[in-house]
């Protein structure tokens, strides 16, 4: 497996997560605080989430089915960017994993 596939993951791990805490505090402080201008800050932080969640959804698809994961194991990484902070979590326990499985740079990647 190529580091691409794994960073891509990653990348994606870390900003739907971020976005999910944010979208978290966004909503605390509009229907729980009442604070004017959360509002405004959750619709932008909802979009921005939902549209990277899916590109979070096809890089995560494209490691699990490269690694060869169980359908559960899947399923799990994939609903992993829907629950707060747990996307930081399931990351860091999949990288640990693939680590061993992607090929060093300058050699053949085996298919």
């Amino acid at each position: 497996m190529k580091q691409s596939v794994l960073t891509r993951y990653r990348a994606l791990a870390y900003t739907t997560g971020v976005l999910l805490v944010l979208l978290t505090v966004g909503v605390i402080a509009k229907y729980v605080l009442d604070i004017d201008g959360a509002q405004g800050f959750t619709r932008v932080v909802a979009i921005a989430h939902g549209w990277l969640y899916v590109l979070y959804l096809v890089f995560a698809f494209d490691l699990g089915s490269k690694a060869k994961w169980p359908f559960g194991k899947l399923l799990w990484v994939l609903l992993a960017g829907t629950i707060p902070t747990a996307a930081f979590f399931v990351e860091r326990k999949v990288t640990r994993e693939v680590a061993p499985l992607v090929a060093p740079a300058g050699e053949p990647v085996k298919v």
